[in-house]
C-alpha cells in the first residue's frame, strides 16, 4: 500500500474534524448537564482536583495515594451515572461519542492502522481512480467463459477464443495475487467487445479492495490530462501528473482511440518509460494489433512494452453479440 503524502493528508483531515465535531457535540452536552444539574459540574470538578492532588503525593513518596484515588474516583463516577439516570439521560451520556470506537477515531491502534482508516484508503482510492461506478458488478467471479467459442479460432495463433479467454483470465488473476511482490505489467489486445476492459476493471477490483492505489484513464482522457498540465501548468494538473507516474497502478484502457500525433507519441513513450524506470505496474488495452499499434505510434514505444509487458490476446465475437445468442438459446430451452 502506497498512499501518496496529499492522500494521506486527506483521510487525516478527516479524522481531525470528527475529532472537533466530537469535542464540540461533548463541549454542549456538558453545557446542557451542568445546567439541569448543577451537582453533576461539582463532581467534574472534584475529580480534577483529586487527581492532581493524588499525583503530587505520589511524586512525595505516598504510596497508598493512587489506590485511594481510585476507590474516590469510583464513587463519584457511581454518584455522577445516578444522577444522570434519574434526570432522564443516559449514564454514559457524558462519555465521547466516536465515530470508531476502537481508535477513538484517531486512526490507528497502537502503532497500527486501524480496520476504519484502511477502510478510508480503500474509498479515497476508489474515488480518486474514476472506477467507482464502473466496479459494482464487474469482478473475476463474474468472468463467463461461454462468452467464448472453442470453436472460433484465432488464425494469428491458432488458439481458440476460449483458450485465448482462459489464459487471459490466469494471467489477470496472477497479476493481482503477485502484485506488490513480483513487477510486471499486461498488454491487452484484440477487437473491440471482446473482454479487455472487464478483466482490466477485474484487476482494479482486486488492487483497490486491498489498498493499493490504482488510477484508470480512457486513452483520450489520459493525453487530455497531459495536455491540460503542459499548457496550462496549474499546480492541480502538476499533482495530477505525479500521481499517475507514482501511483501503484496506472490502467490505459483504449489506447489508440484517441487521435494521435506527435504529442501523444512522446508523451505515451515518456510515461511508460518512466513507470518502467520507477518498477511501477501498468495495464494497457488496446483495439490495434501490435503491427498497427508500432506504425501508429513508434517501433521505440513498442519496443519498451513488448520486451517489458506480458502480451495477452482475446479474440472471438463481440460479447454484446454473444450475449443475445446465448439469451436466445435459454429461453428456447
Amino acid at each position: 500500500m502506497a498512499l501518496s503524502n496529499e492522500q494521506y493528508d486527506t483521510i487525516m483531515r478527516e479524522y481531525s474534524r470528527r475529532q472537533a465535531d466530537t469535542r464540540l457535540t461533548m463541549a454542549d452536552r456538558r453545557q446542557t448537564i451542568y445546567d439541569r444539574i448543577p451537582r453533576i459540574q461539582k463532581i467534574d470538578e472534584e475529580t480534577a482536583a483529586l487527581s492532581v492532588s493524588s499525583a503530587r503525593r505520589l511524586l512525595d513518596g505516598d504510596d497508598a495515594a493512587l489506590s485511594r484515588l481510585k476507590e474516590q474516583l469510583a464513587r463519584l463516577s457511581k454518584e455522577r451515572a445516578r444522577l444522570l439516570v434519574s434526570a432522564g439521560f443516559p449514564e454514559d451520556y457524558l462519555d465521547p461519542v466516536y465515530f470508531c470506537p476502537d481508535c477513538r477515531d484517531t486512526g490507528y491502534v497502537g502503532n497500527q492502522k486501524c480496520h476504519c482508516f484502511r477502510q478510508a484508503e480503500i474509498d479515497l482510492l476508489y474515488a480518486q481512480s474514476n472506477l467507482r461506478d464502473i466496479l459494482k458488478e464487474e469482478n473475476f467471479a463474474a468472468f463467463r467463459e461461454d462468452y467464448y467459442s472453442d470453436r472460433v479460432m484465432d488464425p494469428d495463433t491458432g488458439c481458440s477464443s476460449l483458450a485465448l479467454a482462459r489464459t487471459a483470465l490466469r494471467a489477470a488473476q496472477g497479476f493481482v495475487r503477485n502484485f506488490g511482490r513480483e513487477y510486471s505489467n499486461l498488454f491487452l489486445y484484440g477487437s473491440t467487445g471482446i473482454g479487455k476492459t472487464f478483466l482490466i476493471n477485474c484487476i482494479a477490483r482486486e488492487l483497490l479492495d486491498s489498498s493499493w492505489s490504482v488510477l484508470y484513464f480512457s486513452s483520450s482522457q489520459l493525453f487530455e490530462q497531459f495536455s491540460r498540465r503542459n499548457f496550462s501548468r496549474a499546480e492541480e494538473g502538476s499533482d495530477l501528473y505525479r500521481h499517475i507516474f507514482e501511483c501503484d497502478l496506472l490502467i490505459i484502457d483504449d489506447l489508440g482511440t484517441e487521435l494521435v500525433n506527435a504529442f501523444v507519441s512522446s508523451q505515451l513513450f515518456l510515461l511508460v518509460n518512466e513507470r518502467l524506470l520507477r518498477k511501477k505496474p501498468t495495464v494497457i488495452s488496446t483495439n490495434l494489433t501490435p503491427e498497427h499499434f508500432m506504425s501508429t505510434y513508434s517501433e521505440r514505444i513498442f519496443s519498451r512494452i513488448s520486451s517489458n509487458y506480458t502480451m495477452l490476446k482475446l479474440y472471438g465475437e463481440d460479447i454484446r453479440l454473444r450475449k443475445k445468442i446465448l439469451s436466445r438459446t435459454s429461453k428456447k430451452k
